[in-house]
């Protein structure tokens, strides 16, 4: 496939368009000349919870995108954790169920997934063939959110669970990390020893010491491949089920940290221990899991039927997600892409 491939002139549903993910998605579909139907809790077409709408805008689509889901950087409390798992297993009953009594079902529906549903791996990477699934409560959001994307019967759709990294763009998971390098705050995050108390080892979301010195694996993708991927999926019938979402060249904590100071021109940049992870979570309301466990995830499905990155290396990434705001600049450097 080249990105010239025709792609199917039908209208594209997305639900949770207002996410990272589906504002680059929306206006990238609607300047090829694709109608996009857009369903969020607010400012979409059409809201969860209108269950007719749904079934209307699904009936006859030619692609569902199901992107909706609770941030997982909030701190792990019963309140979060039960919000986290709602609002996916709700939003992805209720495409499958407008899919189920679709007249004209879709014949591609790709719905989110997580390359954390793979254990900390630091011996091997995680392939969808040969990958190993964890256990906690990340994993377990994972695996259940992939449990309703194949609970029902949809005979004339083709289902594919995309397992995505660490997407990679302008703002996303880059726009803290700029600033913590700028402060000087940019250095690998190193895991230790830390108190896990007995109510978060029965939830599962105790953090246990990993690899250390910053060696945890870093998988990544940037989010034009991702939608690359989309279009890629959309012309490659014989492409279902898990699909790793990641770059054929994952790095580490301590490389990706190098790689964002060495873009932004940051010299120095210490490394963080645990400890002082900690405490900076609690204070920003996130969890060390995100940074700390070892995601070593690559893209067997995709490299096999012949898919080609725009973005393979981790400092082109880089690099396009801190110019996109001036891609003019980025582009005549002659470095915007891996």
């Amino acid at each position: 496939m080249t990105d010239a491939t025709p792609l199917p002139a039908g209208p594209v549903v997305i639900g949770g368009s207002s996410g990272f993910m589906g504002r680059h998605l929306v206006p990238r579909l609607r300047s090829a000349g694709r109608e996009v139907i857009t369903i969020s809790r607010s400012g979409a077409d059409i809201s969860w919870g209108d269950q007719r709408a749904i079934d209307r805008a699904v009936d006859g689509a030619s692609l569902v995108i199901g992107l909706a889901g609770k941030s997982v950087n909030c701190r792990y409390t019963p309140e979060n954790r039960a919000e986290i798992f709602r609002s996916r297993l709700d939003t992805t009953a209720s495409l499958s169920s407008a899919i189920a009594d679709a007249t004209a079902p879709p014949p591609l529906w790709i719905n989110s997934s997580t390359a954390t549903i793979y254990r900390h791996a630091e011996d091997r990477p995680m392939t969808e063939s040969s990958g190993d699934l964890g256990a906690g409560f990340s994993v377990e959001v994972a695996k259940a959110w992939e449990r309703a994307l194949f609970a029902d019967d949809l005979p004339h759709t083709r289902r594919v669970a995309l397992r995505s990294a660490i997407v990679l763009g302008h703002g996303g998971v880059l726009g803290p990390l700029e600033r913590l390098a700028r402060l000087g705050l940019g250095g690998a995050q190193h895991d230790g020893r830390w108190p896990v108390s007995r109510a978060r080892r029965a939830a599962g979301t105790g953090h246990f010491p990993g690899a250390p010195h910053g060696t945890q694996r870093f998988s990544w993708v940037h989010i034009d491949d991702v939608a690359r991927i989309i279009d890629f999926l959309e012309v490659t019938p014989s492409i279902e089920g898990p699909v790793n979402a990641a770059s054929p060249n994952p790095s580490d904590n301590a490389g990706f940290m190098a790689t964002v100071r060495r873009v932004l021109g940051v010299g120095f940049g210490p490394p963080l221990p645990r400890w002082m992870l900690e405490l900076g979570a609690i204070g920003i309301r996130t969890e060390t899991e995100l940074v700390l466990k070892s995601r070593w995830v690559v893209p067997e499905k995709l490299t096999t039927a012949g898919f080609a990155f725009a973005y393979p290396e981790l400092e082109g990434a880089v690099r396009e997600s801190f110019s996109r705001t001036s891609r003019s600049a980025g582009s005549s450097s002659g470095k915007a892409k891996g």
